[in-house]
């Protein structure tokens, strides 16, 4: 019964991982890539839409993206949601397509993602502690209605919390590798 509980809620663990690796997508480490600029929104006839629905976005080389809308209508709105964007990218328009070079980073920027990832791996272990505690909550209920024992308790207890560990474990990895990117000149 306390299995089932923590596998259903495995899906949640599984998202707060899935999260947390999209949002470092978006960290700019001084390499190019398409992740960086894939859901910047663009507005187009009146909609907000990711630029990856409006243009082909790829990196021919290891410091430039280079997107190219599949209407040239859309060059100017593509081109302004770069430059407007946190990013801080200067975008290109040449007439055709849109290239954006990635400028290296400085030590002292480097420095300063690694604390912003370092926030975002900690709002990722948030959630996966606001998780456990859910379940853990409903481990007591289910002690308290007399659905399970105390010893079962205890043993979910600590299944939950070796799950939570393995959930935590993989947050750590990803973060390690991606502070070794950043930090890499």
């Amino acid at each position: 019964m306390v299995n089932e509980l923590i596998n259903q809620h495995k899906e949640d663990f599984e998202k707060a991982v899935e999260f947390f690796k999209e949002e470092l997508g978006k960290l700019r480490t001084g390499r190019a890539t398409t992740g960086l600029v894939d859901s910047l929104l663009v507005e187009y006839y009146g909609a907000k839409s990711p630029i990856k629905q409006m243009a082909s976005v790829t990196v021919p080389e290891a410091r430039q993206i280079l997107i190219t809308p599949w209407s040239r209508d859309s060059l100017v709105n593509i081109e302004k949601a770069v430059r407007e964007s946190q990013l801080n990218l200067n975008p290109i328009n040449d007439g055709q397509v849109i290239r954006v070079n990635i400028p290296a980073l400085n030590e002292e920027r480097r420095k300063e993602l690694v604390k912003v990832l370092n926030q975002k791996t900690e709002d990722a272990r948030v959630v996966v502690r606001k998780t456990r505690e859910e379940i853990w909550d409903k481990i007591q209920d289910m002690e308290k209605s007399g659905q399970i024992g105390e010893d079962d308790k205890f043993a979910g207890k600590d299944k939950l919390q070796k799950v939570v560990d393995e959930y935590n474990s993989q947050i750590e990895t990803i973060r390690k590798k991606k502070e070794e990117e950043i930090m890499t000149v």
